[in-house]
């Protein structure tokens, strides 16, 4: 295949992995990041760091975020010297975050005014399975602009999705976590309940695991509530975020989940008590002590 020259902005901890799976299958990029190490280690490999978006999106055919808010995402689009100041006609923007689709959707229309192409497609999976380009991809935009970037997201991903119109990843993906961390909150909650009532966690999750309620959730908090060990790698701070977009979302879409506002309150309630940086299964914590309060 061809080798686009791609823009990347946003090597924190998935990002930079992500940049050194491209530059191992030889592509060239410019980069821009906060994280100044991460930055000096891609350039060392061969890439051009540049100061602002304008001047990154000015030499790319691609365009890649991989950075932490739909805000962080609208900043580097429309700020000064933004992207859509110098997006070339024909390139692509991938935003590989977790944003809000309505967001998303505007962004879209207005590269589209420049004659660029936009998609969003958020990542399943780890840094480690991004290094090895192994991720899950869930993009989503139209169908050319999806097959012209599909070789450089096969370089990345083990599995890559189309799922339909720009915004349809965004959706996806909130609504995978959405089922994902009320799962974590409402188990964690559960092995707080057992140790409250006098149960043994342990047996309880030998009993729970050995039905439908078994999955790699109710592993990672049992590790977490029985084993005191935090391994699911996904913050309360991320979780937080991710749930307060879903809410978003379907307010957007003209409709509601208590369930969702249940989940988000107690994960605010988490941020609050300063949790913010540790593994969901961690608010076993904040459930055990407001148990005992």
């Amino acid at each position: 295949m061809s080798y686009p020259k791609i823009g990347f902005i946003g090597l924190g901890q998935m990002g930079s992995k992500m940049v050194e799976c491209l530059q191992n299958n030889g592509f060239d990029l410019v980069v821009m990041g906060r994280n100044k190490a991460a930055v000096a280690q891609t350039v060392a490999r061969g890439a051009v760091e540049v100061s602002t978006p304008k001047e990154l999106a000015e030499a790319s055919d691609i365009v890649m975020l991989c950075v932490t808010t739909s805000d962080v995402v609208e900043s580097l689009i429309y700020g000064k010297n933004g992207i859509l100041a110098g997006i070339k006609e024909g390139a692509v923007v991938i935003d590989f975050g977790t944003s809000i689709p309505a967001s998303t959707k505007k962004i879209g229309a207005d590269l589209a005014t420049k004659g660029a192409g936009m998609l969003d497609a958020p990542l399943g999976r780890s840094p480690m399975h991004a290094k090895d380009g192994l991720l899950n991809i869930m993009a989503a935009g139209d169908i050319e602009t999806f097959e012209k970037v599909k070789p450089v997201l096969d370089v990345q991903g083990e599995n890559v999705f189309h799922l339909g119109t720009l915004g349809a990843g965004h959706t996806t993906k909130l609504i995978n976590n959405f089922m994902g961390m009320t799962t974590a909150c409402t188990m964690s909650q559960a092995f707080a309940v057992a140790k409250q009532a006098g149960i043994d966690g342990q047996q309880l999750f030998e009993i729970m695991s050995a039905g439908p309620s078994n999955s790699p959730f109710m592993q990672f908090c049992k590790n977490y509530a029985v084993d005191g060990v935090s391994d699911l790698g996904f913050s309360i701070s991320n979780a937080n975020k991710d749930i307060a977009y879903f809410v978003q979302m379907i307010t957007d879409i003209g409709t509601r989940s208590e369930i969702a506002e249940g989940t988000s309150a107690n994960l605010q309630t988490a941020l609050d008590a300063g949790m913010g940086e540790g593994n969901v299964p961690e608010i076993y914590d904040m459930f055990v002590k407001r148990g005992a309060a």
